[in-house]
């Protein structure tokens, strides 16, 4: 299935390429890729009535969700952003903390690191909505990232904690060259439920549940070595 997935990454990543809608950081091989129009298959998400309702907004911080953890500040939701690789955890940025001059330096991962706070899941609000970057998506809810798992530990970690209930549902807003009929899917995955683009916005009925919390069998020690929360919430099993 891997071999299939990778397949999938790179005719998206050569498509958008070669469609000229890939955006900057350029190339888009081995990323979440950044496309024309992004914001307005963002703007979509925000007409949900699930993002009208939310006050706390989980996104991730790839260049094309951008413009969502903007709105986000803009529309005074706390957001909270994973840091790369979840080396350091959470981040949590609350907009009434900060100017709103900063807001656009504060929906960027860096920026997010001076205006925002670490935060422990322990003392983390509960979550309300979900933004995921995709590298192809099926119109199942299948999902593919980059290939590298942090959305899929990030989501898991989360249930973990409890902070996300089975309501809440997972929104990501792609290319529509990044959207197929149904791709590959391992047990860990995350589907996804709100597909948008720049010319569509739909709800789908995911082909598989979600996970409900981190499948331990399936993680490789190197991994769990790697991410602190990975190793606390190991280590919190073995008491």
């Amino acid at each position: 299935m891997n071999e299939e997935k990778k397949k999938i990454r790179e005719i998206v990543w050569k498509i958008l390429e070669e469609r000229g809608v890939a955006r900057f950081p350029k190339p888009v091989y081995g990323r979440i890729p950044n496309f024309e129009e992004a914001e307005k298959a963002g703007e979509k998400i925000t007409t949900l009535e699930e993002y009208r309702r939310a006050r706390v907004v989980k996104v991730s911080p790839d260049s094309p969700q951008y413009s969502v953890r903007l709105r986000c500040l803009i529309d005074r939701k706390t957001l909270i952003m994973p840091t790369p690789r979840l080396r350091e955890g959470f981040l949590i940025i609350d907009p009434r903390r900060i100017s709103r001059k900063l807001y656009e330096k504060a929906a960027t991962i860096r920026g997010a690191f001076s205006l925002g706070e670490k935060i422990d899941p322990r003392d983390m609000p509960m979550i309300d909505l979900i933004v995921m970057g995709s590298v192809a998506v099926g119109r199942d809810g299948s999902r593919i990232g980059k290939g590298e798992g942090y959305g899929e530990i990030e989501y898991a970690i989360l249930r973990e904690y409890g902070l996300v209930e089975d309501s809440v549902i997972v929104a990501t807003n792609i290319h529509d060259l990044q959207l197929f009929d149904s791709v590959p899917q391992d047990p860990y995955d995350v589907s996804v439920d709100v597909i948008a683009t720049p010319t569509k916005l739909f709800r789908v009925s995911p082909s598989k549940p979600k996970p409900h919390g981190i499948i331990w069998e399936l993680l490789t020690r190197d991994k769990v070595e790697e991410i602190p929360l990975l190793k606390t919430l190991k280590n919190k099993r073995k008491t």
